[in-house]
C-alpha cells in the first residue's frame, strides 16, 4: 500500500468541465465566506477549513490562473507572473491571496495598480475601487526571488523543493503559496495555463496537455494547458533533466512521462504497465476524468494526471496514485478532515487490483491489518475525523480508511459496492464531496441502514469489533 507522507502529482489533465463545476465552487465559497464583517465588505482570510482556517480565501472564486515562470536551478531564483481571472462571490472592498515567501514587485486588478501588503501567508489586496457581487475581474502579481518549503503539521516540507538539477513541488497541503498566489483550498478549483521557461537542457512539466515547447538562447519555454478543474494543491511545476516519453493511448489519451535517468531503469517495467492499469481502473469506477495522464520521477507526489515519485515506483504506488484521478483529484474534498475518502479510497484500489491480478485477496489483507494489536498506531485515531492536520497522511486515514470500504463492500455484497464507487465519482465528477454525502449515497444504493458501521469504522476511537 501506499503509505504516508503522501500521494503521488497529476499535473495535466483537467479543462472541458470548469463551467460545470464553478457554481459547485462558488455555492461553496460563498457559504464559507459568510457575511460581510463589521469593518466592511472583505473576503475573509480562509474558508474555514478546521485543520488550516488560513487556507483558502473567501469573497471570490478563481476561473483560471495564467502562470508565467522564469527558472533558474543554479540559482535557485524564480521569476513569476499570475494572472488570476475570477469572480466576486460578494462586495469587496478587500481580499486576500495565499502566497508567502516571494517578493511581490508589482500587483493590478484589471490593469489598476492595487494597495497591498503582507500578513503571514496572506497577500492582502485592496483594488481602487469596490469589486461588485458577480463581477469578473483580472488580478496580475509579478513577484520574484528563492522559494523554498513550508513546514507542515507533521513535520514534512511542502511547496517547492530544489533538487540537484532542478526543482519539484510538493503541493498537499499547502505548498501551493510557495511558488504562486492562489485561492488554496480544493474548494476552490480552476483551470490552468503554465509557460515556464528554463535552461536548455532542462525539462518544465506540468499539469495536463504540453501545447508545445521553443528553444531559444539557450532557453526552453514550455507551455502546459489543464483544462478540467484543478486545486491549487495539485499543481505542479516540476524542473530537472529527465528521460520524457510521449505516446497516445488506443482509447486517445495523452501520456507524458518524465523520468529522472537515474532512476529510469527501475521506474520503466511500472510506468509501462500506466495505461493497462488506467483501463482497469476505468472499468471498475467510470471513466478517466482527464485527457492527459504520464508520471514524473524525479529524487522527489500526487498532482493532477500525472503524478510525482520520489523514486521508482512500485506497481501498487501506481495503482495507488492512478485512483487519485478519481478520488481526490476528479472527485475534491471539502475539508481536510475528509482526506479519507481520497486515501483510503486509493489505498483500496490497491487491495482490489491485488486481489483481480493474482496477489491477495481484499480480505486476506484486511485479516492481516485487523490482527494488530489494539495498541497498534493503526488505531490511534478514527479515518473518519484524524482530529488536526498533523495526522491528515498518517496510517490510520490510509490503512483503516481502506478497511472501511472493506467492511462496507462486505455488508452490501460487490455489485452494489462497485456502483457505489462509480455512482460517487460521477455524481461528484470535476466537484467536491463529503463523509455525509457519501454514507447517503451508499444507504440510497444499497438500501440499508451503514450509520453503525460507518459510525465505527470512520469514528470510533481504538480498535474496532470484528464485523
Amino acid at each position: 500500500m501506499t503509505h504516508p507522507r503522501r500521494r503521488t502529482i497529476t499535473p495535466l489533465l483537467r479543462r472541458e468541465a470548469v463551467a460545470a463545476t464553478v457554481p459547485v465552487a462558488v455555492a461553496a465559497l460563498l457559504i464559507a465566506a459568510g457575511p460581510a464583517t463589521a469593518a466592511g465588505p472583505t473576503g475573509r482570510s480562509g474558508v474555514g477549513d478546521p485543520y488550516f482556517p488560513l487556507a483558502g480565501n473567501g469573497g471570490y472564486h478563481v476561473a483560471h490562473y495564467d502562470l508565467t515562470l522564469r527558472y533558474d536551478p543554479a540559482g535557485r531564483h524564480l521569476d513569476g507572473k499570475a494572472v488570476l481571472t475570477a469572480r466576486a462571490t460578494q462586495r469587496l472592498t478587500r481580499f486576500d491571496l495565499d502566497f508567502q515567501g516571494l517578493k511581490v514587485t508589482g500587483l493590478t486588478v484589471d490593469h489598476v495598480k492595487a494597495d497591498y501588503r503582507r500578513d503571514g501567508q496572506e497577500l492582502v489586496v485592496t483594488p481602487k475601487r469596490a469589486l461588485r457581487k458577480g463581477e469578473q475581474f483580472r488580478v496580475t502579481v509579478d513577484y520574484t526571488g528563492t522559494p523554498g518549503p513550508v513546514t507542515d503539521p507533521d513535520g514534512s516540507l511542502d511547496g517547492w523543493i530544489p533538487t540537484d538539477d532542478g526543482a519539484f513541488v510538493a503541493g498537499e497541503p499547502q505548498g501551493a503559496m510557495t511558488w504562486f498566489p492562489a485561492n488554496n483550498h480544493p474548494l476552490d478549483k480552476s483551470s490552468y495555463d503554465f509557460t515556464i521557461t528554463v535552461p536548455k537542457d532542462r525539462a518544465a512539466v506540468a499539469n495536463g496537455v504540453l501545447l508545445g515547447q521553443r528553444t531559444t538562447d539557450g532557453k526552453t519555454t514550455f507551455r502546459w494547458r489543464q483544462t478540467e478543474p484543478m486545486a491549487a494543491y495539485l499543481a505542479t511545476a516540476t524542473v530537472g533533466k529527465f528521460q520524457v516519453k510521449q505516446y497516445t493511448t488506443r482509447t486517445g489519451l495523452k501520456v507524458y512521462d518524465a523520468v529522472d535517468p537515474r532512476e529510469a531503469t527501475a521506474a520503466t517495467p511500472v510506468l509501462n504497465k500506466l495505461p493497462s492499469v488506467l483501463e482497469w481502473e476505468s472499468g471498475l469506477f467510470g471513466p478517466y476524468p482527464f485527457r492527459a495522464a504520464g508520471s514524473i520521477v524525479d529524487h522527489a507526489l500526487e498532482t493532477q494526471s500525472r503524478p510525482v515519485y520520489d523514486r521508482a515506483p512500485s506497481l501498487s504506488t501506481l495503482v495507488h496514485e492512478s485512483a487519485h484521478q478519481w478520488f481526490g483529484d476528479s472527485v475534491s474534498l471539502t475539508s481536510w478532515k475528509d482526506i479519507w475518502l481520497n486515501e483510503g479510497f486509493a489505498t483500496y484500489a490497491e487491495w482490489l487490483y491485488a486481489e483481480q491480478h493474482g496477489g491477495d485477496s481484499a480480505q486476506k489483507t484486511f485479516d492481516a491489518l485487523y490482527a494488530r494489536p489494539a495498541t497498534d498506531g493503526l488505531w490511534e485515531f478514527p479515518p473518519g475525523d484524524p482530529g488536526s492536520g498533523a495526522n491528515i497522511f498518517g496510517t490510520p486515514v490510509y490503512a483503516r480508511g481502506a478497511m472501511t470500504l472493506h467492511v462496507l463492500r462486505t455488508a452490501v455484497g460487490d455489485r452494489a459496492f462497485l456502483r457505489i464507487l462509480r455512482c460517487w465519482a460521477a455524481a461528484h465528477r470535476y466537484g467536491h464531496g463529503t463523509t455525509a454525502q457519501f454514507e447517503q449515497l451508499a444507504e440510497r444504493e444499497s438500501g440499508k441502514d451503514l450509520g453503525p458501521l460507518f459510525q465505527t469504522w470512520l469514528y470510533g476511537r481504538g480498535k474496532p469489533s470484528k464485523p
